[in-house]
């Protein structure tokens, strides 16, 4: 949004997870001064009049939205009723908050889950709404989508300026690494430090290892998302990714490597693979000047030494 200073008011939205967090780091390291967060127990997003109170009262210049209920392929698949109910409650809470307190500037983050199932490759964004969802997620990504659709509907019918930046894979610093509820990428550290710990053994991964998947690091993602914010985007659905894939069995072979893990990698056919191929084209974000700079093996490398630190600290 045009007119943003460093002295701007930005509210984050989510600053305790992997994505708010990292917005909090991007911001701060370029010099942003007036960051708003609020914990859980201080702001809950759910409660509607308490969101409509804060937005009046902080009257942030600018919002990100990264707060939401994330999960990996069990938890989307188990809890869809949670899943569902919860994101859309925060991002209309946010999203009408936000405008009812006249904020001119908001970026709503989704997830490349709102695209169709069996996408073209790569991915762009008007492919939205062509075809029908994952089923283990599509809950998650029908509110993602209602996300993405409450902007666009609030910019034509009151002239704000609500974008939507839908990031491929992230990882990173604060991620979660619960075996049952995380994504595929934290699930196979923490299961390769496990291995490295006990000395050898198998890594066990959920499915044929043969699904391609884009990984981008978070700082990546709040890089863009800010870059977004400094250009004045003020409209529209960008996707944010490296615009390279690798299977679900070189990334376990990359993870194992980095971890220094020994052991053989072996593939539980009986688990669901999701969608066979998910890789976003990236050209219209790329065309504006923003391009990913962390390489996948120096990601991966980073966040193992952020989860040892974590393990450290829980001891």
């Amino acid at each position: 949004m045009a007119g943003i200073t460093r002295e701007s008011k930005i509210y984050v939205a989510g600053h305790r997870g992997m994505v708010g967090s990292a917005l909090v780091r991007n911001l701060r390291t370029r010099g942003y001064t007036n960051l708003i967060t609020r914990d859980r127990a201080d702001l809950d997003l759910l409660d509607q009049p308490a969101v409509r109170e804060f937005m009046r009262s902080e009257k942030p210049a600018f919002v990100f939205l990264a707060a939401a209920k994330v999960g990996g392929i069990q938890a989307n698949n188990v809890r869809r009723a949670d899943f569902i109910h919860d994101n859309l409650v925060i991002e209309t809470n946010v999203i009408r908050g936000a405008f009812d307190a006249g904020v001119g500037g908001l970026m709503f983050l989704g997830s490349s889950c709102i695209y169709p199932r069996d996408c073209p490759q790569p991915i762009r964004e008007e492919y939205l709404l062509t075809g029908p969802l994952e089923q283990t997620n599509e809950p998650y990504a029908i509110a993602k989508i209602a996300g993405i659709k409450l902007c666009e509907s609030f910019n034509r019918q009151y002239g704000t300026a609500y974008l939507s930046v839908m990031p491929t894979n992230l990882y990173g610093p604060n991620d979660n690494y619960d075996l049952e509820n995380s994504h595929v990428l934290p699930a196979l550290i923490r299961k390769a430090h496990d291995l490295k710990m006990a000395g050898g053994g198998k890594l066990r991964v959920w499915g044929s290892g043969n699904p391609r998947r884009e990984f981008l690091h978070v700082d990546d993602m709040a890089d863009a998302c800010v870059f977004l914010m400094e250009k004045g985007v003020g409209d529209g659905l960008f996707n944010v990714g490296t615009g390279r894939d690798v299977t679900i069995r070189e990334l376990a072979e990359t993870i194992m490597r980095v971890v220094g893990a020994e052991g053989e990698i072996v593939f539980d056919a009986s688990k669901p693979d999701g969608t066979p191929r998910k890789l976003l084209d990236v050209s219209r974000l790329g065309a504006l000047g923003w391009v990913a700079r962390i390489g996948l093996e120096e990601g991966i490398r980073s966040t193992y030494h952020s989860f040892l630190e974590g393990a450290v600290r829980s001891h």
